[in-house]
């Protein structure tokens, strides 16, 4: 009645969705639009922390023991690279969320011709596609899980710094505010709060995943089982999201690193990180690899139960000095051996 003559016009041939889906395609577009830039800030972040600390050594963890000697901004460089396969993911998702439909009732076009459909999509920037009453739901859980991914690979990123940053660690921290306290009990204490906010908050973007899944399979041409879900997880994940990048990327800018304790870990174990190569050397010198293999564990399960220095144990074995020199063993012990092709590694990564 505000509108006059013309309102006879008004949602004519069409059905609530098609104004509702079409809006809630813009909405999200919008939203993941916001989120690549914020990621594209963080991707840059992580760059420059890897330019920074491309050759800070440190000691690299499998199963969380000590493996081999890694750098910094190796692990930096991971971590950049795995969120530009996650915008990628997101821009993927922005095409595939693009959709529009004004297609009526049951989406045949009866009330309504494909030509009007085509027109307004045109001047939204939306495509078209086949649809009963709503567009169908697989469209926007690849939105969704383009934001569980990013949400998962913060997750990694915000994990390795609390394991980093343990009292019996301590290579990383978090920054820490003047007057700021960790504990209402314990002043000595500084705790990783911000990882952990982070790690908590993707736990909700992936279960929000769940949801947008649980919504593909409706009844027929639609129920409105998925409508209530979408009005939660729509804006919850795309808040989100941002929230963690933003939060995420103050932490690397931020981050407080501790080049003595890393050194300090490295030599943590006496030498036995230098395993393979002792192993390698033996087996280029004709040794079994078998025979190899027990020989260098045997030593190094010996330094780390007495505390007698790998490099001391291997000089003193008669097995050993059939095969390598007092110098060949010296050789082995040098940490520069493996970054050798750290160039190489953030050259493929076009990081330079």
């Amino acid at each position: 009645e505000y509108v006059g003559e013309n309102s006879r016009y008004i949602h004519l041939g069409l059905t609530s969705s098609d104004i509702v889906d079409t809006s809630f395609s813009l909405i999200l577009r919008q939203a993941l639009n916001l989120i690549l830039k914020k990621t594209e800030v963080l991707k840059e972040s992580l760059r420059k922390q890897a330019l920074r600390h491309k050759f800070t050594p440190m000691m690299g963890r499998t199963h969380g023991m000590h493996a081999e000697p890694i750098t910094l901004g190796f692990k930096f460089l991971i971590f950049y690279e795995e969120i530009k396969r996650a915008e990628e993911r997101i821009k993927k998702a922005v095409s595939s969320a693009s959709f529009g439909k004004l297609s009526g009732a049951v989406g045949t076009y009866a009330n309504i011709p494909p030509e009007i459909e085509k027109m307004a999509l045109d001047r939204l920037d939306l495509r078209a596609i086949l649809s009963n009453q709503i567009i169908q739901r697989d469209v926007y859980a690849d939105a969704f899980y383009s934001l569980a991914s990013l949400g998962a690979s913060c997750e990694k990123i915000a994990l390795e710094i609390r394991h980093l940053m343990r009292t019996e660690v301590s290579e990383i921290e978090e920054p820490f505010a003047p007057g700021q306290k960790g504990s209402s009990a314990m002043p000595h204490k500084k705790n990783p709060i911000v990882s952990e906010n982070i790690c908590g908050l993707s736990r909700i973007l992936r279960s929000n995943l769940i949801a947008s899944i649980e919504n593909i399979p409706l009844w027929h041409e639609r129920d409105i089982s998925h409508s209530s879900v979408e009005r939660i997880i729509g804006p919850d994940s795309t808040i989100l999201a941002y929230y963690i990048l933003d939060r995420l990327t103050y932490l690397i800018d931020n981050i407080v690193v501790n080049k003595d304790k890393m050194i300090s870990n490295i030599g943590l174990t006496n030498g036995v990180i230098f395993s393979q190569k002792v192993l390698l050397a033996l087996v280029n010198k004709g040794v079994l690899r078998e025979d190899a293999y027990k020989i260098v564990q045997k030593l190094a399960h010996e330094s780390i139960q007495t505390g007698v220095n790998f490099e001391s144990l291997l000089k003193k074995n008669a097995i050993v000095l059939k095969s390598l020199t007092l110098d060949e063993i010296e050789d082995i012990f040098d940490i520069n051996y493996y970054y050798k092709y750290i160039n190489y590694i953030f050259d493929r990564c076009d990081v330079v």
